[in-house]
């Protein structure tokens, strides 16, 4: 196909070709299958046909999904955006990598564990039990993700506290720079306003209300249209909720965001954009069935994700004219 323009996808670039998808399922030639592509962090692949694009979003925990990537287009001024939480409005990520760093310097019995470099875009972006696991299998097979969780959830919940009560790690949650400006001038333009994360509940409401005590913003409740976590983690003694085999980059919290939360009717999606620094958050928006602005700072390029973004800034606010249509 011409200049790299996929059905559904878009242009692709920066790709690395396969033979065959991960599974075995698709071979290239074969069935109508003309080309199969996967980023540099290898976590979905993309089977293209004549008239569709399929998506492969492997899984850590042994549940994959395909899906079809549906055409996405943006035609402004936007009627809502939908907010990734961890790195585009708040900055997080070096936090929560360093807890999985405890998390799995406890399992190893290694105080002097830490993460490589290259581990940064299987430990930010996706669920906390894909972190987890990705991290057991290659540190410390020997042990269960039910045990690493433990772990997890102990230390994030020691953690949280010592933050909440003025101790505790510091600079652990800071607003992303222009945070305010961008919010108040969208919300005062009349924009609907999703806030989206696949943390659990417990480790993203910390955040944002941290976020907006320093900003003087008031209540993130009373200020987002929508806010949609990952739900509840559960425990022995207590329930929890749907959230760690489908967080991102699969389509869910992105779609029950805009369709539940924000009332988005398919005639309205080229009017809503979404924002993200991870390219799982970049692959959920486009699932999702929505054009993808993306925040420099996070792992979409050295994910090899630059492609699927319609634009990139350094900053939130850099974004307000093409939103505008100013």
């Amino acid at each position: 196909m011409a200049n790299n323009i996929y059905p559904g996808i878009g242009k692709m670039e920066n790709m690395i070709s396969l033979k065959e998808t991960s599974d075995k399922s698709f071979v290239e030639g074969k069935d109508g299958v003309q080309k199969i592509w996967t980023p540099s962090d290898k976590k979905v692949e993309f089977i293209i046909f004549k008239d569709k694009t399929l998506c492969n979003v492997k899984s850590a925990l042994g549940y994959p999904a395909i899906y079809k990537v549906p055409e996405a287009k943006f035609q402004g001024p936007a009627k809502a955006i939908l907010m990734d939480l961890d790195g585009t409005s708040v900055h997080s990520e070096n936090f929560w990598m360093w807890i999985i760093e405890q998390t799995i310097a406890k399992l190893k019995h290694d105080a002097s564990f830490k993460l490589e470099e290259t581990d940064e875009p299987h430990v930010s972006g996706h669920s906390v039990s894909e972190h987890l696991q990705y991290c057991i299998n290659k540190y410390c097979p020997d042990k269960t993700i039910e045990e690493a969780r433990s772990i997890y959830f102990e230390t994030t919940e020691y953690e949280m506290k010592e933050i909440l009560e003025g101790r505790g790690k510091k600079g652990a949650f800071n607003p992303a720079p222009g945070l305010k400006e961008f919010l108040e001038e969208v919300k005062g333009n009349g924009i609907k306003i999703g806030l989206v994360t696949s943390g659990l509940y417990t480790k993203a409401m910390p955040e944002i209300i941290s976020a907006f005590q320093t900003l003087k913003m008031g209540d993130p409740l009373d200020f987002y249209d929508a806010i949609i976590t990952a739900g509840q983690t559960f425990k022995k003694g207590q329930t929890g909720t749907i959230g760690e085999l489908a967080p991102k980059p699969h389509p869910w919290l992105y779609s029950e965001t805009a369709k539940v939360g924000l009332g988005i009717t398919e005639e309205d999606k080229s009017r809503v954009l979404g924002f993200e620094d991870s390219s799982a958050g970049i692959m959920s928006i486009r699932l999702a069935g929505f054009q993808a602005v993306g925040i420099n700072g996070g792992n979409i390029h050295a994910s090899g994700m630059d492609s699927l973004c319609l634009k990139q800034y350094d900053n939130l606010c850099d974004a307000l004219p093409l939103l505008l249509e100013r």
